[in-house]
């Protein structure tokens, strides 16, 4: 059975810096595409950034692009996002999510989802 932990979560002030972690067990993550997803209240889910098991390439959305930083600790079974200078629009619900297809293009291709960490950025 599949677990995805993530923690990290918190508020911060713009401009600051958070790191979220997702702890995965009952899956490999070296094997697999490893996700992460926001979605802010009345808002569509929206993936973030993606790390690929094949020479770990990473891709990140638009939004993200530059500031915020996925990667992998294949010891640890973890996959971390490093989030700096944060803003307010990055207030959301962050989901951690594993397999499927390898996209971050739609939240309908992921296999594996976990129940998420809340990041609040105030003005």
């Amino acid at each position: 059975q599949v677990h995805l932990v993530e923690s990290g979560g918190g508020s911060v002030q713009a401009g600051g810096s958070l790191r979220l972690s997702c702890a995965a067990s009952g899956i490999t993550i070296r094997n697999e595409c490893m996700a992460w997803f926001r979605q802010a209240p009345g808002k569509a889910r929206e993936g973030v950034a993606i790390i690929y098991p094949v020479g770990g390439a990473t891709y990140y959305g638009a939004s993200v692009k530059g500031r915020f930083t996925i990667v992998q600790d294949n010891a640890e079974n973890t996959v971390y996002l490093q989030m700096d200078s944060l803003k307010p629009e990055d207030t959301a619900m962050y989901y951690c999510a594993a397999g499927g297809r390898c996209s971050i293009a739609t939240a309908d291709a992921p296999a594996y989802w976990g129940k998420g960490t809340l990041v609040t950025v105030s003005a």
